[in-house]
């Protein structure tokens, strides 16, 4: 479908807000988000499956072919400063999510971008793009999926040197604690946040007790999903 699209045109999923960035370093800053279309991955727990399963949901559906100038004028609406573009995979339409990017920041807005590091961004997006927050995929996240697929290092060495990064892994157990290590210091890796997985709040509460001594004791930092603490698993928010 990318390649009948127009020069100015991107694969939405849904937009809303305002809200707040649940996870990572702005954790309850309020913000809008814009979630793209299409993954590169097929991650067994996603959150998000809607944007790329085809064998669970109707993707023609689910799409919204929306113009870049549509996405701008709602989002520089809202009274927030920050804009949240996520997935899927955003990087697959990096091209014109450049110009989406380059809009908002002209706007006034920081940006912010959640990719799964294996697609390198452009100079030109690097350019207008607040923060990466890269959440590369764990074995545990990731099964099924060879580590060749889900793990690019040379991509997530460019992340990391870019000064614009920070790195986020969802923590299923305390042992994905080793893995993450050794990713880490494998490719250079700096400002590391874990975040336990769940869908409840509950297991968010449960996972975040058991992982956070360990953690911080490896010199990662700690993230909730403020989202589903506040509202549940609810779609939107």
């Amino acid at each position: 479908m990318l390649s009948t699209l127009a020069a100015d045109e991107l694969l939405v999923a849904e937009t809303f807000g305002p809200t707040v960035q649940g996870e990572g370093p702005s954790t309850g800053r309020r913000a809008v988000f814009i979630r793209l279309m299409n993954c590169n991955l097929s991650c067994k727990t996603c959150d998000t499956p809607y944007t790329w399963d085809g064998t669970r949901f109707d993707l023609d559906a689910e799409t919204t072919v929306t113009s870049i100038g549509d996405l701008l004028a709602w989002a520089t609406a809202q009274p927030v400063d920050m804009a949240v573009i996520t997935g899927g995979e955003p990087l697959i339409q990096q091209r014109r999510l450049t110009a989406l990017a380059r809009g908002l920041a002209d706007a006034g807005l920081q940006v912010e971008v959640e990719t799964n590091g294996t697609i390198p961004p452009t100079p030109d997006l690097l350019a207008w793009v607040t923060r990466f927050n890269v959440s590369p995929k764990l074995s545990t996240f990731g099964a099924g999926m060879p580590v060749s697929r889900r793990i690019k290092g040379q991509v997530l060495r460019q992340f990391a040197v870019s000064g614009q990064a920070v790195f986020k892994f969802v923590v299923s157990t305390i042992g994905d604690l080793d893995e993450i290590t050794e990713l880490v210091a494998d490719h250079e890796l700096e400002t590391v946040y874990v975040m336990p997985e769940g869908r409840t709040a509950a297991e968010i509460t449960r996972r975040l007790g058991e992982i956070a001594d360990e953690a911080i004791a490896r010199g990662f930092h700690l993230t909730t999903r403020l989202q589903l603490l506040a509202w549940g698993d609810q779609r939107g928010r």
